[in-house]
């Protein structure tokens, strides 16, 4: 056995004990942040309410404790309201629905979990701007409000699940949808540098575009960590399924950007270009995220690449087991420390974040062995 194979599993055994404890204290329910070392609950609507159940579907299908499946089960059966409240869906549907439904349908094949997933997909396909090639971001958050023109880079996380419906239903419509918000991404939100913009905002009716957004960055200019961890995930995936070459070097000079910028200790702080003054908080959600995608280009580059990606993104986790990590105390919510939600509203700074731990333990799973993702 190898000295990196010991440390995940190390790292694997402290997840499941620690899971199965928040299991027991979190239950049904979508944490988001943990704040004082308890995860504070959001309603079902939220855009994290996939994540708890997507953890326990990953901690399930390696342990078959029917303990978590059960809630994981629960989490999905309450999402059932949100998908007929209209006012509360937004792009994030494919985060919320990928992790349950999707997730459920492929690792025990419930065919009421493929008909949600479905469904949900004809709802996000729905949010689709033709003149912009673009799924709109969001919805307005307060009478009078007009962010019809805005997209996100988070929501080529999305994307996987108009791709899946594609497959499952023989129907090119929702895998066309999901590569021209692929081709717009490339066309408005990667700068030649592999930087990211966060948010790009359209004219809805013409589909010009009109401005760069800011939105979770430090400035329209700057570059969000998670924003660019989003982009790597997402463009790797989307080369998965179009095997369009402009996808993968697209994420390769991303993967570039995040691994010249990072620390010495290999886990981003929140954005790459904060001033001197401003505080350096980590987001170790960030480095999670990237970890992953970048274990996922490993295996679409040539094999003369493959290490570059493997090894970045080998390095991202270990570091935020042995340097981020909480797993002792189980009387406290939370695996990995030093995440950073949204510095410029003031939210859930330097706490777990829930998304961060979700994509910490699939990370694992890629190193234990060759598993499916769910994306």
């Amino acid at each position: 056995m190898t000295k990196t194979n010991h440390w995940v599993d190390e790292a694997w055994q402290n997840v499941e004990q620690k899971v199965l404890a928040m299991s027991k204290r979190i239950g049904a329910n979508f944490p988001h942040a943990s704040v004082q070392g308890t995860y504070r609950l959001e309603e079902p609507h939220w855009w994290t309410a996939g994540f708890w159940p997507g953890l326990l579907w990953l901690v399930y299908r390696e342990t078959n404790d029917d303990s978590l499946k059960q809630i994981a089960e629960h989490c999905e059966e309450r999402l059932d309201d949100c998908i007929t409240d209209y006012y509360r869906l937004d792009h994030d549907m494919g985060f919320m629905w990928t992790l349950t439904s999707v997730a459920r349908y492929k690792i025990i094949g419930a065919d009421d979990s493929k008909r949600r997933a479905l469904l949900v997909a004809n709802l996000l396909a729905g949010r689709f701007n033709s003149a912009g090639n673009f799924i709109r971001a969001w919805n307005p958050w307060q009478e009078g409000d007009n962010n019809s023109g805005w997209a996100i880079i988070d929501c080529v996380m999305n994307l996987p699940l108009l791709f899946w419906a594609s497959e499952e239903t023989g129907d090119p419509r929702y895998r066309l949808i999901a590569e021209k918000h692929g081709e717009t991404v490339l066309n408005h939100f990667i700068r030649k540098d592999g930087s990211v913009h966060h948010i790009i905002r359209f004219d809805s009716a013409t589909g010009e575009r009109v401005e760069a957004i800011g939105g979770q960055g430090f400035a329209p200019d700057s570059a969000w960590s998670r924003g660019t961890a989003w982009a790597i995930y997402g463009l790797t995936l989307l080369y998965r399924y179009t095997k369009k070459d402009s996808f993968r070097q697209a994420a390769k000079n991303v993967a570039h950007f995040f691994i010249a910028n990072l620390p010495e200790d290999y886990v981003p702080y929140w954005d790459f270009r904060i001033p001197e003054e401003v505080t350096k908080y980590r987001d170790s959600s960030a480095g999670a995220i990237a970890a992953c995608g970048l274990l996922q280009l490993s295996k679409h580059v040539a094999a003369t690449e493959e290490s570059v990606y493997r090894e970045a993104g080998t390095k991202i986790l270990r570091s935020l087991y042995e340097n981020y990590g909480d797993f002792q105390n189980l009387d406290q919510d939370g695996l990995i420390l030093h995440g950073t939600s949204h510095y410029p509203e003031g939210k859930n700074i330097d706490v777990p974040l829930i998304y961060g731990d979700y994509y910490f333990v699939e990370g694992l799973t890629m190193l234990k062995g060759d598993r499916e993702i769910v994306w």
